[in-house]
């Protein structure tokens, strides 16, 4: 006779337990399917985008691996900007390695769910992360130029590491909360996610934007604070280039299928992975805004590379003395030539 199936409380708390587990690994293999069906459907299309990850991934690893370098090891100011841009800068080194993995994972490991879900977190994790982190870049430098004095108090070295603690902690639940929506969510939850995650960081980069364009327009502006403002306004206008071109497809994307669950397949197929390969491309495009973080982030690399040019060179660099006794002579020129060379020294110096 068979027997029958479990009855009573005990079965249903199994019953709940198990649920969310099926949910989850339903959702890996809905990732997972969705780049078996674009091999399938379009191997031309598949291929041009295993090309541009390969691309991007060697091109992030170079530019950013370079960037943490100079910001690490030659940058000595310990500011809010260069912490905000020392934790993107992992962020995108971590999005660049997650990328030859993607295919490694579900071409040669398909259907392991301990080895996708590590790549599908990592990514999903990164993307928000440098979405937030931008933002706070944004926000610092706008302090910094436009009100240096009342945001002294919030511009400490202390506040900006307890800032990028809760980034990531909120980037980790919000990737939590999309992957849940992913795998059967409401759509009320992905209007507000896109909204708190991507509009809402939008909306206060173009505020600002707006405000420093304000800022330039005051008349009698000093040379000095003018440079540093325009410079401020390149670096916001970059970061909205970024999330236009790189974020604002996925988000959409996400929207629409939340609106129109009986899309066509490939069609959506299509998009997903069109707007998944522009959101990593926010890894070589963020190099960018680094140099526009500190005065001296483009000095100091091509310094590095004059140096190794000049090292390959026999006879081509100066003795120590040499250079030192250039380096005092020079400080003493300055200090001699009056308090309106020394304002210009300073001025030209790195950024707060």
């Amino acid at each position: 006779m068979a027997s029958e199936a479990p009855t009573g409380p005990s079965a249903v708390a199994a019953a709940n337990a198990t649920a969310p587990a099926a949910a989850w690994a339903n959702l890996f293999h809905e990732f997972a399917a969705l780049d078996e069906d674009l091999h399938r459907a379009f191997p031309g299309l598949w291929l041009a985008l295993l090309a541009v990850h390969s691309v991007v991934s060697l091109a992030g690893l170079a530019l950013n691996g370079l960037a943490l370098y100079v910001f690490c090891c030659r940058t000595r100011a310990s500011t809010p900007s260069v912490t905000y841009t020392i934790n993107l800068v992992v962020t995108d080194l971590l999005v660049d390695l997650s990328l030859p993995t993607r295919f490694a994972v579900f071409y040669g490991t398909r259907g392991c769910l301990r080895c996708a879900f590590p790549h599908i977190f990592g990514y999903f994790l990164n993307m928000h992360c440098s979405i937030l982190f931008l933002t706070c870049i944004c926000v610092d430098r706008y302090l910094a130029i436009v009100q240096p004095e009342g945001s002294r108090r919030w511009r400490q070295p202390a506040c900006a590491r307890a800032v990028c603690a809760l980034v990531w902690l909120a980037a980790g639940a919000v990737t939590l909360s999309v992957l849940g929506v992913a795998a059967g969510g409401p759509c009320c939850r992905v209007f507000a996610l896109t909204v708190l995650e991507f509009l809402l960081p939008l909306l206060v980069i173009s505020v600002f934007t707006g405000r420093i364009l304000c800022a330039l327009s005051r008349p009698g502006l000093l040379r000095q604070g003018r440079q540093r403002r325009v410079r401020a306004m390149q670096l916001l206008l970059t970061v909205l280039v970024i999330f236009l071109v790189c974020f604002t497809p996925f988000h959409a994307r996400q929207v629409a299928v939340a609106l129109w669950p009986d899309l066509p397949r490939h069609a959506s197929i299509v998009v997903y992975h069109v707007a998944v390969t522009l959101s990593s491309l926010n890894s070589c495009m963020d190099p960018i805004v680094y140099c526009f973080v500190t005065s001296g982030f483009q000095a100091t690399v091509r310094g590095l590379f004059r140096r190794r040019v000049a090292e390959g060179e026999p006879g081509a660099g100066a003795p120590v003395g040499v250079r030192k006794s250039s380096l005092g002579s020079g400080h003493r020129r300055i200090l001699g030539a009056g308090p309106g060379a020394l304002t210009q020294a300073l001025a030209n110096g790195p950024e707060a």
